[in-house]
């Protein structure tokens, strides 16, 4: 490992004269690698939020409509995820304005109780906190075969990382932020203040041995100037809804980005609206990431703004793809979609 990771780009290119990736990012590639992530199991699980937006002794619930389904999710006594439905089942109340006292929802309309185990008519729903991400499993909205856990990717040790989560919202639908983050060719051209010097290396199926290997990357992080960091990443889609970026070369090893797609309820005017929950957890070998680790919560912030930043112009790339679908006329293939 080089004792520094800054590397200075002897020949910059302007960005009008980089070389085009348009006929490398070929529509039917694209749309094979969503199919593939389409096809995956998910279990039936959303991701509906951070698992600091539910702090251990908060008072304020988490309330989300994901899929058409209301749900609510509070911190019982023992620190314990719970969710399930929104309403409550006396008048229905929306429980996500209810406070909680000692691990306990009272919906502030008549003071039903609700200590996360069934109740007057109120069923949990299965619920994960995975120590980054909080999940809940909706059966009848997903359809398929139930699993117990989420299809979680493997992180770096939380222990020696850093983490952050960054949410931001699209009028479009899950599939529309999956194409996004499955197409790395635009990654240089779309977001120039970041990438430099992308290259796709490898595509998934490529290898007969290792059909579904994912996108194989090689790009340079932008820092300031001419300095840069390049390192080698491979793009997976585990499930439906989520892809995942893996640094397996260069600065921050093993680091990864999880983009996970849940689907909300739709605007004003019928169009699908989608919540894009992306949790950075980066982890490094050099002794003075254990001081970054103490500074975590100074970091927090400065990587949920560059993340979002870059979802600016992605969600922008997701929502006109949708458009395009609705409107039956979009050119990478993979049907359109089904109007209200």
């Amino acid at each position: 490992m080089s004792p520094v990771p800054l590397r200075l780009r002897r020949h910059p290119v302007p960005w009008d004269r980089m070389r085009p990736t348009w006929r490398e990012a070929r529509p039917p590639l694209i749309a094979a690698a969503l199919a593939r992530a389409q096809a995956a199991p998910s279990g039936n699980w959303y991701v509906v939020g951070a698992s600091r937006d539910l702090p251990r002794g908060g008072q304020r619930p988490l309330g989300r409509t994901v899929a058409g389904v209301e749900v609510v999710a509070w911190r019982a006594a023992d620190g314990t995820l719970v969710a399930g439905p929104g309403a409550c089942p006396h008048l229905g109340a929306p429980l996500r304005e209810s406070p909680v006292r000692c691990g306990t929802l009272l919906c502030r309309w008549h003071g039903l109780p609700l200590d996360g185990t069934p109740f007057a008519g109120w069923h949990p729903y299965p619920a994960h906190d995975d120590g980054v991400l909080l999940w809940v499993r909706l059966d009848e909205a997903g359809g398929e075969t139930p699993l117990e856990r989420p299809v979680l990717p493997a992180r770096p040790d939380p222990r020696t990382a850093v983490d952050a989560v960054c949410t931001a919202v699209g009028r479009c639908e899950p599939e529309d932020v999956v194409a996004n983050r499955l197409d790395p060719w635009h990654g240089a051209w779309l977001h120039p203040y970041s990438f430099v010097d992308l290259r796709v290396l490898d595509v998934p199926g490529a290898d007969a041995a290792a059909p579904d290997e994912g996108f194989t990357v090689e790009v340079s992080f932008k820092v300031a100037g001419r300095a840069v960091v390049p390192v080698q990443a491979v793009f997976t889609a585990p499930e439906p809804r989520t892809v995942v970026m893996r640094i397996t070369q260069g600065e921050g090893t093993g680091s990864v980005v999880e983009t996970h797609a849940t689907p909300l309820t739709p605007d004003a005017t019928g169009r699908p609206r989608t919540a894009v929950v992306e949790a950075v957890i980066a982890a490094s070998p050099r002794p003075g990431f254990t001081a970054a680790r103490r500074a975590a919560p100074l970091l927090r912030p400065f990587m949920r703004a560059t993340a979002a930043r870059l979802w600016r112009d992605d969600l922008a790339y997701a929502e006109r793809r949708w458009t395009l679908r609705a409107a039956g006329r979009f050119p990478g293939g993979g049907g359109g979609v089904s109007m209200p």
